[in-house]
C-alpha cells in the first residue's frame, strides 16, 4: 500500500509543475523565505539591459532587430535605421523607463542596436551604455536622468567595435570598457588620448577557441585602485594605468569556464573594516557551465549546469580559491547584493548554456548566500517564481530593498508560442524575508538626511533613525552603502556594497537614533558616483536613500 503522504508529496510535485508552466501566474508565498509579486504583466520590450538611476527609475532595453516589440512609441515618432537587419523602420520601442514607485514605464528611443551591450552610471548620476551589434557597435549613449528625457546617441563614440564587453567605473571619473567579442584590448570613455585601444593579452589567453567562454569578463575594483579581471575560469589583478599585470591568480580548481556563454556570474563581496591599514576584497564566482556545454547544447544535448561557487581573498599575498556546494545547478544566474550584506542568487537554468534555445530546466528558486556563515551553512533556497527567466533575464536591487526581476528571450525574435520559454515581457519583484512585517520593529526608519547630495570622503556623519525595538544594542546597527548595477548576461557591473558600520549610537527619545558612520577614505574604495545608503539593525535594513559621493 503506497503511503498517504507519499501520495501528497506527488500531487504537490505536479502541482508546482503545473504552475511553473503558466506565464503569468501569480502566487502569494511564505514570507520566511521571501514573496513574489507581479508588477506588470507587460512592459511591451524584453528587459535584457537594466540600469536603477537616482531619481527611482530603471532604464531597460533589449534590441532593435527584435523587429516590432508590443510598446509603441509616442504618436508621429519612428526609428529610421537604413542600416538595421530586420526593421528599418520601426515605430516600436525597444527601451523604456520604469518608475518603481509608481509602478508605471514610459517608451525610450534608441536609434541604433543594443544588443548586447554595456554600461556604467557616471559620477554625475548620468548612465553612459556602451556598444552593441551593427551599426550600435561604436555607439555611445547617454541617458540624463529627468522626467521627459530620453537617449542620446554619440557616433563613434568608442574606439573599437565593442559586442559583449564590460564596464568599469574608474576613481578618475571615466569608464573602463574591457573586451567583448573579438577585442583583446581596453579603452577608456571620455576619449582624453588619442591611442585609446591598448592591447590585453590576458583576454586572447582565456579565449577558447569557437566557443569563448571569455565574453562579458567579471571585472571589480580591488581597494589598491588595481582592476581584478576574471575570464573563463582564471583572472589577474591588472594597473590599467600602466597597462601592467601585477598578479596572476590560480586556475579555479577544476578549470570548467564560467564566462559567457558558459555564464556563471560573480560579485565583489561586501567590503568591511574600512579604516583598517589593509582591507581585505573577496570575490565569489558562482555557477556556469562544464565544458564541452556549449557544443553539446548546439546538437540538442544540454549538460547539467555547474553546481559549485568559488571564493577568494583577492588581496592576499598567496590567494587560493575555496570552493562551496550551492543547494541548485546554476547557469546564466544573477548575484545581487542584498543591503545587509548578503547575496541574492536568481535566474537562470539547471542544464545547457546562453545562446539561442541553449539553456534548459528553468531555476525557479533563487538563493540566499550568508557570507559571514561558516561553508557548509551559508545557503538558503528561496520561495520559487513561477515565471522561468531564462537567457535575456535581468535583475537589480531597488532603495526599497526589493529585487527587481525581468526578460528572459532565448529566441532571436519576440516569440510567444509554440516554443519551450516565451519571449517573457513581464516584470515581478521578490520581496527578500527582511521586508516582512514581523520586523517592523526591528526596521530602522531614516528620518533624516531625506538624501545627502555632497558628502565627502573620509567625512563623519550622522544619520537619524526610528527603530521600535524594545532595546537597541549598538553592535547591532550598522551603515552601509550600495553602488547599483547595470546588469546584463548575467553580470551586474559596477556593483559595490560598502559597510560603514557605525562610530556611535545615540538615543535621543521617542525611540530615535542619531547614527554617524564614517565615509570611506578613498576613490579606490568607492568611485565618486551616486550610491544608496542604508541603516541595517540585526540584520534588517531601511529603506535607503540617495547620497551623492565626491
Amino acid at each position: 500500500m503506497v503511503a498517504p503522504s507519499f501520495i501528497f508529496s506527488i500531487i504537490l510535485l505536479l502541482l508546482q509543475l503545473l504552475f511553473a508552466s503558466l506565464p503569468h501566474h501569480r502566487t502569494f508565498t511564505s514570507a520566511a523565505d521571501g514573496s513574489w509579486q507581479l508588477l506588470q504583466k507587460s512592459i511591451g520590450i524584453s528587459a535584457m539591459h537594466m540600469q536603477l538611476l537616482r531619481n527611482d527609475r530603471v532604464i531597460m532595453f533589449d534590441r532593435t532587430d527584435f523587429g516590432p516589440s508590443n510598446l509603441s512609441l509616442p504618436t508621429g515618432k519612428c526609428r529610421n535605421d537604413p542600416t538595421d537587419t530586420v526593421l528599418q523602420v520601426d515605430c516600436t520601442a525597444h527601451s523604456v523607463e520604469y518608475d518603481v514607485f509608481a509602478n508605471k514605464f514610459r517608451a525610450l528611443t534608441v536609434q541604433t542596436d543594443v544588443w548586447c551591450s554595456s554600461g556604467a552610471i557616471m559620477p554625475n548620476g548620468n548612465l553612459f551604455q556602451t556598444g552593441g551589434f551593427n551599426d550600435g557597435e561604436r555607439r555611445v549613449r547617454v541617458f540624463n536622468p529627468c522626467r521627459t528625457c530620453d537617449w542620446n546617441e554619440i557616433p563613434n563614440g568608442l574606439t573599437a567595435k565593442r559586442w559583449y564587453a564590460s564596464n568599469h567605473i574608474l576613481p578618475d571619473g571615466r569608464q573602463i570598457i574591457v573586451g567583448g567579442r573579438g577585442q583583446f584590448n581596453y579603452e577608456f570613455i571620455p576619449k582624453n588620448i588619442v591611442a585609446n585601444k591598448i592591447n590585453l593579452p590576458f583576454l586572447s589567453e582565456t579565449n577558447d577557441k569557437g566557443i569563448e567562454n571569455n565574453l562579458y569578463p567579471f571585472v571589480f575594483l580591488n581597494v589598491d585602485g588595481n582592476l581584478f579581471i576574471f575570464a573563463n575560469n582564471r583572472a589577474i589583478l591588472f594597473d590599467y594605468v600602466n597597462n601592467i599585470v601585477v598578479k596572476k591568480y590560480p586556475m579555479i580548481p577544476g578549470g570548467e569556464p564560467r564566462s559567457y556563454p558558459s555564464t556563471g556570474s560573480a560579485v565583489l563581496l561586501p567590503l568591511k573594516n574600512l579604516k583598517a591599514a589593509a582591507i581585505e576584497a573577496e570575490v565569489l564566482v558562482c555557477g556556469g557551465a562544464p565544458k564541452g556545454s556549449y557544443l553539446q547544447s548546439l546538437k540538442g544535448t544540454f549538460m547539467a549546469a555547474l553546481n559549485t561557487c568559488a571564493r577568494i581573498k583577492i588581496t592576499d599575498p598567496n590567494p587560493e580559491w575555496v570552493m562551496e556546494t550551492m543547494p541548485l545547478t546554476r547557469v546564466m544566474g544573477d548575484m545581487i547584493l542584498l543591503p545587509n550584506g548578503n547575496v541574492f542568487l536568481i535566474n537562470g537554468a539547471s542544464s545547457g548554456t546562453a545562446g539561442w534555445e541553449q539553456g534548459r530546466d528553468p531555476v525557479l528558486s533563487p538563493v540566499l548566500y550568508q557570507p559571514d556563515n561558516n561553508i557548509g551553512s551559508r545557503f538558503e533556497v528561496q520561495n520559487p517564481t513561477t515565471i522561468p527567466r531564462m537567457y535575456h533575464s535581468t535583475a537589480a536591487l531597488l532603495r526599497d530593498g526589493r529585487v527587481l526581476v525581468g526578460g528572459s528571450n532565448p529566441h532571436a525574435f519576440y516569440n510567444f508560442t509554440g516554443i519551450l520559454f516565451r519571449t517573457e515581457l513581464s516584470l515581478e519583484a521578490f520581496s527578500p524575508a527582511y521586508l516582512d512585517a514581523k520586523f517592523d520593529k526591528l526596521r530602522p526608519t531614516i528620518i533624516a538626511p531625506k538624501s545627502m547630495s555632497g558628502i565627502r570622503y573620509r567625512k563623519k556623519y550622522t544619520i537619524q533613525v526610528v527603530i521600535n525595538s524594545d532595546k537597541v544594542d549598538e553592535s547591532s546597527v550598522s551603515v552601509t552603502m550600495f553602488a547599483p548595477a547595470f546588469n546584463t548576461h548575467s553580470f551586474s557591473m559596477n556593483q559595490r556594497l560598502l559597510v560603514l558600520g557605525n562610530e556611535k549610537v545615540t538615543a535621543v527619545g521617542n525611540s530615535m537614533y542619531n547614527v554617524e558612520a564614517m565615509t570611506p577614505k578613498s576613490g579606490n574604495l568607492a568611485p565618486s558616483k551616486f550610491y544608496l545608503l542604508f541603516v541595517v539593525h540585526q540584520g534588517i535594513p531601511s529603506k535607503g536613500i540617495w547620497v551623492r559621493l565626491h
